[in-house]
């Protein structure tokens, strides 16, 4: 079976890694043990292997910046998008940094979002494209979801079809053709990981009274949950 390849950008805080796991134990919990999962962390400078080889990517979140043009995201960049535009079936996921670096790979524009930091559990709002589509469609009427990050996709890349959004920020979700998909918030994210986060960003990035506002409104978000399991589905039929 052709595998399932996870780009890891980075890990979680350590004391959440240490009770929870990484990013790439949340994303294998939520797809689930129907799928052979190779794991490649790009940011300690793992070679990518031939996007012929596998079923499906997902990249994942990271504590770095994609404006800060390390070497190892110039490099990520031109695997994508010669993933996206060699492969066009092959099924791509990018989770919050991972959505950014895919569209600024694809052409978008990646800053810091002029509203701040977005974080906590937020309603999003899917556009009609979002309903109809293969992946976001998988998702409720009125979904939730888990974020935290300070930069945004301000600008999606040339063509892509916006899926969702909010009130911080306008593309939440975009699709690049028929495979390629972004999301800015963590669908791998469970309740008790985005407590823990927002404990971990206390006295750093929130304040005390920011944390206890938003640590009350955290609640499971299934339904944002449930793409990737989705995702997972669409890798494997690709193959199948």
């Amino acid at each position: 079976m052709n595998p399932l390849l996870i780009i890891k950008t980075g890990s979680t805080y350590p004391q959440i890694r240490e009770h929870y796991g990484d990013f790439e134990n949340w994303i294998c919990q939520a797809v689930g043990s129907g799928s052979a999962v190779q794991v490649v962390d790009i940011s300690q400078d793992g070679e990518l292997p031939s996007p012929a080889s596998l079923c499906g990517v997902i990249i994942t979140g990271s504590h770095a910046m994609v404006t800060d043009q390390r070497p190892w995201m110039a490099r990520l960049m031109a695997w994508l998008r010669g993933a996206a535009h060699q492969f066009g079936q092959l099924p791509i996921l990018g989770l919050c940094f991972g959505h950014q670096i895919l569209a600024q790979a694809l052409g978008g524009e990646v800053a810091n979002n002029p509203m701040g930091m977005e974080v906590g559990t937020v309603a999003l709002r899917l556009t009609p494209a979002g309903y109809q589509d293969a992946l976001l469609g998988a998702m409720g009427d009125h979904p939730w979801a888990q974020v935290v990050h300070r930069q945004s996709v301000l600008t999606p890349p040339p063509g892509a079809t916006l899926l969702a959004s909010n009130v911080h920020d306008a593309c939440q979700a975009f699709r690049y053709g028929e495979r390629v998909w972004g999301v800015q918030f963590h669908p791998e994210f469970s309740a008790d990981v985005m407590r823990a986060y927002l404990q971990a960003l206390r006295g750093d990035s929130l304040s005390d009274q920011q944390v206890d506002h938003h640590l009350p409104e955290v609640r499971e978000c299934r339904d944002a949950t449930a793409i990737l399991g989705r995702f997972a589905q669409l890798a494997m039929a690709r193959v199948a």
